[in-house]
């Protein structure tokens, strides 16, 4: 029996040569990018802890010039970072990438709580940020409503309302998701109850978590920056005008001077917290709705770096801070100098 020759391959053409070279692309980069998450999250998590740690030490001291109201704010926004640091970064980021060595996490039925305690978290630091930045819009533009709002206890009030709204907004992840890890990011660190893989309903309230954080803030912080800058700039005609120079070189203005401080620190933190959560948030909203659409979401490896920039942000405002704040600065250098004082101090003994 004589078997007939196979049938000759499919022409190559142009198109798909160019698809395969797309996909063996992305590959490439996902590899490449996992090799470095494996030293930069190790590394992020050995600065971030210490760093937010001697931040909340710093700023709970009251000494570094700010108002008790603004440091409320600044103490819970590194609190909260402090946290997402310890239930994403190192409990869930760090395992994924060393699974081998964390395999023991398998057999640990708590992965449902976990993501409770992690997107709670996760929500405080977004939504600090939003209360911050709606502080310093009423101080700096309401003059009237600032002495009422602009207080130490209307912050903890706020603070304690967003903390435990956060708390009650995440407690369906208990139900949505069972006790066991799966050790991966595609698209949840947990197993999910195989009935709501399909849910219309539960895709809908993933897609509204994802809105409410950190969607909604983004557009709350850059529109109550743009109500801020638009306020100073009209402040600050004024103020020449009345001051009787408006025209060549203008005297030191102690008022705006406080309010250019109070607007640096401001536009600093919410501009780092929209660039570093901004890839963040579409690739969890794009590939929600690739969910739920049945199409093919974004490339991986872009949900990928957009974690590591995420992850960045709760790590990054003590360095604002010392950039921008004189005496948290000063602060920060006695912390430093503090262990070869009492080695100093020792040695003479």
């Amino acid at each position: 029996m004589v078997v007939p020759p196979a049938p000759p391959p499919p022409p190559m053409t142009e198109e798909y040569l160019a698809i395969v070279a797309g996909f063996h692309l992305k590959a490439k980069i996902r590899i490449l990018l996992f090799d470095i998450q494996r030293i930069y999250y190790p590394l992020l998590a050995a600065f971030g802890v210490p760093m937010n740690l001697v931040t909340i030490m710093i700023l709970s001291r009251g000494k570094c010039g700010l108002s008790k109201c603004v440091t409320r704010y600044l103490v819970a926004m590194a609190t909260a970072d402090l946290l997402v640091v310890i239930l994403d970064l190192i409990l869930r980021h760090i395992p994924i990438r060393y699974r081998e060595q964390f395999i023991f996490v398998y057999s640990i039925p708590l992965c449902n709580i976990h993501a409770i305690l992690l997107y709670a978290a996760t929500d405080c630091s977004v939504w600090f940020t939003v209360t911050f930045t709606f502080d310093r819009f009423v101080a700096i533009c309401c003059q009237k409503l600032k002495t009422k709002y602009s207080t130490e206890r209307t912050a903890a009030v706020v603070l304690g309302t967003v903390t435990v709204l956060s708390c009650l907004k995440n407690i369906p992840w208990y139900f949505m998701f069972s006790g066991w890890y799966v050790l991966a990011n595609d698209p949840w660190f947990c197993d999910l109850y195989h009935t709501n893989y399909t849910s219309l309903g539960w895709a809908v309230f993933e897609l509204l978590h994802y809105i409410l954080t950190p969607c909604v803030p983004f557009i709350l912080i850059l529109l109550l920056n743009a109500l801020t800058v638009r306020h100073i700039l009209m402040a600050s005609r004024a103020r020449r005008k009345l001051r009787g120079h408006s025209s060549g070189e203008s005297p030191r203005d102690p008022e705006m001077e406080s309010r250019r401080k109070s607007m640096i620190l401001l536009f600093v933190i919410s501009g780092n917290f929209i660039l570093l959560w901004a890839m963040y948030m579409v690739a969890l909203v794009e590939n929600r709705i690739g969910w739920i659409t049945r199409h093919v979401g974004i490339p991986v490896f872009v949900t990928e770096l957009g974690y590591m920039l995420q992850q960045l942000s709760c790590c990054t405002n003590t360095g604002i801070y010392a950039v921008t704040q004189t005496k948290f600065r000063e602060q920060w250098k006695n912390v430093l100098k503090y262990p070869f004082v009492v080695i100093v101090k020792c040695s003479k003994r």
